[in-house]
């Protein structure tokens, strides 16, 4: 990334995208759209992704990792989980399952979708991706027992019918996944951050130091093309930051206007009504995607692994609380568990990533599993 500029023209594109998706959203909030209006907003979205991967690398350049990661991946689900709980609220019955669909889906976009490119990029830039197993596994760990814990526990518990908690069993689902959540921001930015910083490498080989203490200091912006990049300063980062969230709105502000035309799209498709969380993810993790892909284009796949595990720890750590307290006020049932499909592609999933993390390096090899994974969910989602 070239060096940061101190301050923003008003002409900038990084400026205005987000501000006119922003306006799109506006206008287009709660109507009918035509084509043409479709269209634009969709454009407005593509744009407001790109400038929310720009925004996020400037502030991460500010604060080290692996807080810039931490800063994309919470902002992005905090938005996430308002526009899903914004969903439930308008939908009814028919959006019982839009958490479920829509958390796992970002499970398995981060976990497979972005581990998958990210590994691919970084084998292929130096035929060995290098990352740190430690900071990686624990993170992995966290997203395992999140995803059983929430996802597959409510298909087998018997309280109520159905892949339902009961009311006690929601409540202490919520209270472990934001305990368990807590506890991993605390060791991945104070106790062990040193695990998570990317790992120092030996131009064109990809070898590394071994364990934590191979990673570079400074908050990891040693190494890459970022290596001898200026820190922006403080206004310029809190000017990044601001345009950061504006940006997220838009996005899922704009996935949200356009999700009609998604919807009716699927319907006359006769594909099922899942389809349409999958999509909305897709959309919805665009800039952590982009983000991860071009960090592990500069030698620096520990922040793609950041960015893909700590998102999966933020969709369920973030959304289950949020559902728990929404259904105070939201009528109908809340569906979490997980059907038999789904299930055997989390534990696939798990396993493969725990072979993935272990070593510390992974080859194309690695990251064509995932991407295949990665397919064979979208290809079962659209015919199961």
């Amino acid at each position: 990334m070239s060096t940061a500029p101190s301050r923003f023209p008003l002409t900038d594109w990084t400026v205005v995208v987000p501000v006119v998706a922003l306006l799109a959203l506006v206008f287009s909030w709660g109507r009918d759209l035509p084509g043409y209006a479709v269209a634009l907003v969709a454009l407005c979205l593509g744009g407001a992704v790109l400038a929310a991967v720009h925004h996020a690398e400037v502030v991460a350049l500010r604060v080290g990792e692996p807080f810039g990661s931490l800063v994309l991946a919470v902002a992005v689900t905090v938005i996430e989980v308002a526009l899903i709980v914004t969903l439930m609220a308008d939908g009814g019955d028919k959006t019982a399952s839009l958490a479920r669909d829509t958390v796992f889906a970002a499970v398995m976009i981060t976990c497979n979708g972005i581990v998958g490119l990210s590994l691919l990029v970084g084998a292929l830039r130096n035929r060995v991706a290098v990352f740190n197993a430690e900071g990686s596994g624990a993170a992995l760990a966290t997203v395992a027992t999140l995803a059983v814990l929430s996802l597959v526990l409510p298909t087998f518990t018997t309280s109520k019918p159905g892949p339902e908690f009961s009311t006690a069993q929601l409540a202490f689902a919520a209270v472990a996944s934001l305990a368990l959540y807590g506890l991993f921001i605390a060791v991945q930015t104070v106790r062990h951050r040193d695990y998570f910083l990317p790992v120092a490498t030996e131009a064109g080989t990809g070898n590394a130091a071994g364990g934590g203490a191979a990673a570079s200091g400074g908050g990891g912006d040693g190494d890459g093309d970022g290596a001898h990049a200026a820190p922006p300063t403080s206004r310029a980062a809190l000017v990044s930051l601001g345009l950061l969230l504006v940006a997220l709105i838009a996005v899922v502000g704009d996935a949200k206007a356009v999700s009609p035309t998604i919807e009716a799209g699927v319907a006359k498709a006769g594909l099922p009504n899942a389809v349409v969380g999958v999509i909305i993810a897709l959309l919805v993790l665009a800039p952590e995607t982009l983000a991860a892909v071009r960090a592990a284009r500069r030698d620096r796949v520990q922040t793609s692994l950041n960015l893909a595990y700590g998102s999966a720890i933020a969709s369920i750590g973030l959304t289950i609380p949020a559902i728990a307290l929404a259904t105070i006020w939201l009528s109908g049932p809340l569906l979490l568990g997980l059907g038999p499909i789904h299930m055997v592609l989390l534990a696939l999933t798990v396993v493969v990533s725990a072979l993935t993390i272990a070593p510390g390096r992974a080859t194309l090899l690695q990251g064509g599993v995932h991407l295949v994974l990665l397919a064979a969910y979208l290809f079962l989602a659209v015919s199961p």
